[in-house]
Parts: structure tokens; C-alpha cells; sequence
């Protein structure tokens, strides 16, 4: 909600997260908002339910059914809670809005990120070199980007194999 984004935006710009991503103005973020094929969500936890994060997909009503998770940015890490939001944003892609790709970019120097993708069943697809600058003086450098993503096949063997929860996909 438009509510939420005085949230949004200070955990994007917390110096925490910076290095992994490019935070959005408050504008971009209204009207991703206002758009239908995208959608944010405010990540809560504890037995407060506090806000510790935000995530944005976006594809939703893309008519290849292929979602893309835009942006993951969570306040606390090494608590479990990246995972546990990536296993249900896969549900959500899958189940929920019938995706048959469900795909992400992040940057190489995120390997904490990276080896949470790849342990959550994502195949890197491969990479943008170099198209992120680093810095802004004359000693800025670069960073590339890895394309990763899984699709409905290959979540459903997970499932089967045990290592998703099992949910009953919606007829057609």
C-alpha cells in the first residue's frame, strides 16, 4: 500500500542493503504499486509480526506466465527468513499465479544470495558482464549480473521429491 512506503524506501536506502541492489524512488515505487502486473508485499516476522522487509515481483499477468522476482530486501539476515520468503514466492509464482518461469536477477558479488538461490532449486541462466557501474569517480569499476530462474517442471520435482510443500495447483 502507498501506506507502506516510507518503509519501502528506508530499507532500500539502509547502508546495509546498498551493495546488493539500486533502490528505486519513491515515484517508480507508487507506480509499480498502481500497476497490475506488479506486486509488493511487506515481509513480516516474529510474534509481533514486524515489517523486516518488502518484495516486489513483477510479470504477474505477463502472458508467457513468466514472473520475475524484482526485488527481495529483508532488514535481518541469517535469521531463515530469506529462504522461508523465497519458498513462498515460489508457491505464490507457481500456485498462485500459474507461472511457468519463475526467474531473478542478482548481482555476482552476492554469493550469500546466489548459493540461497541455487539451494532453493534456481538454474543460473547466465550473465549480464559487467552492466552495473560501481562507484561514480574515475576509479568506478563493474559488476555483472546473473540471470537465474526455474520453471514449473522443475518446482513440481521438487515437490515430489519432498523438498517443496505439496499444493494442489488450480484447474486451468
Amino acid at each position: 500500500m502507498l501506506s507502506d512506503l516510507d518503509f519501502v524506501v528506508s530499507v532500500e536506502h539502509d547502508a546495509r542493503n546498498l551493495t546488493f541492489i539500486a533502490p528505486w524512488e519513491r515515484t517508480q515505487h507508487e507506480g509499480a504499486i498502481r500497476f497490475p502486473d506488479s506486486r509488493h508485499f511487506i515481509v513480516e516476522a516474529g510474534d509481533a509480526w514486524a515489517q523486516v522487509g518488502f518484495v516486489i515481483l513483477q510479470g504477474c499477468r505477463n502472458p508467457n506466465r513468466s514472473v520475475e522476482l524484482k526485488r527481495i530486501v529483508l532488514q535481518t539476515q541469517g535469521r531463515g527468513l530469506g529462504r522461508a520468503c523465497v519458498r513462498l514466492l515460489k508457491q505464490l509464482a507457481f500456485r498462485d499465479l500459474r507461472a511457468h518461469r519463475f526467474w531473478l536477477d542478482v548481482r555476482s558479488l552476492n554469493a550469500r544470495a546466489l548459493r540461497l538461490y541455487a539451494g532453493e532449486g534456481f538454474v543460473e541462466e547466465g550473465r549480464l558482464r559487467e552492466c552495473l557501474r560501481v562507484g561514480t569517480d574515475d576509479a568506478a569499476g563493474w559488476e555483472s549480473l546473473v540471470v537465474m530462474s526455474m520453471l514449473a517442471r522443475e518446482y513440481d520435482k521438487r515437490v515430489d521429491a519432498g523438498l517443496e510443500a505439496a499444493f494442489a495447483r488450480p484447474p486451468a
